[in-house]
This record gives C-alpha cells, sequence and structure tokens, in this order.
C-alpha cells in the first residue's frame, strides 16, 4: 500500500478472496491436495510493482503464482471465493492470485 498498489480487500474491509485451483501440490505422506490461492485485483499498469514488491518476501507468500485468467487455474467465477469474502474488481484490473496458508488446512483435511 505504500508503494501505491491498492489491497482491496483491506480497502473494503473484507477478509482476502481465497480459491481452490486445478494446481497440484507436492504430496507428503498421506497429505495431497490442490493449491489454494488469494486473490487480490491489481490495476494492470501496477502489476509488474506488485510481483517486484512481493517477490521479495520468500518467507512470506512471495512472488504471484499465477497472474490473469482465473479460468488457467480452475476458478470459474471471482465472485464466488471458496474462503473469505469477494471483492470488487474495477476495470482495468487484472486478478493476481498468491499462495494460501489455507492449502495446509485443506491437506490436512484430505489426509488419508
Amino acid at each position: 500500500m505504500e508503494a501505491g498498489v491498492p489491497v482491496r480487500n483491506i480497502e473494503e474491509r473484507r477478509n482476502v478472496s481465497m480459491y481452490r485451483t486445478n494446481m497440484d501440490c507436492t504430496s507428503a505422506g498421506p497429505f495431497s491436495t490442490k493449491m489454494v490461492v488469494s486473490m487480490r485485483p491489481i490495476p494492470a499498469e501496477l502489476v509488474e510493482k506488485a510481483v517486484q514488491i512481493t517477490s521479495r518476501f520468500v518467507d512470506c507468500h512471495g512472488a504471484p503464482v499465477h497472474i490473469g485468467s482465473p479460468e488457467d487455474i480452475g476458478i470459474a467465477d471471482l465472485s464466488q471465493p471458496d474462503f473469505g469474502d469477494a471483492v470488487t474488481i474495477k476495470e482495468g484490473e487484472v486478478p493476481v492470485f498468491w499462495a494460501c496458508g489455507v492449502t495446509a488446512i485443506t491437506a490436512a483435511i484430505s489426509a488419508k
């Protein structure tokens, strides 16, 4: 936010939007799941800046795992998140997706 990149869920006072994807995670013992991602709409002209900023934080979410078409990663409707709240996506904004810690919870639930 200090760098001028909006964070919509904070602006709207909502929980971040999170979605199950079609992206496989590496299985570990009984744990296996698809990746869950958080999504933030970013103005197209600021996407590169958002990537540069977040890429430095590899111990947190790091760089986005996907930019653009949600359908490419198995998300049919951004207005219906699997977890959290939907946020407004304005004209000229691009959905940007980061790996989400909820993935670990879905892996634990699916453990065999």
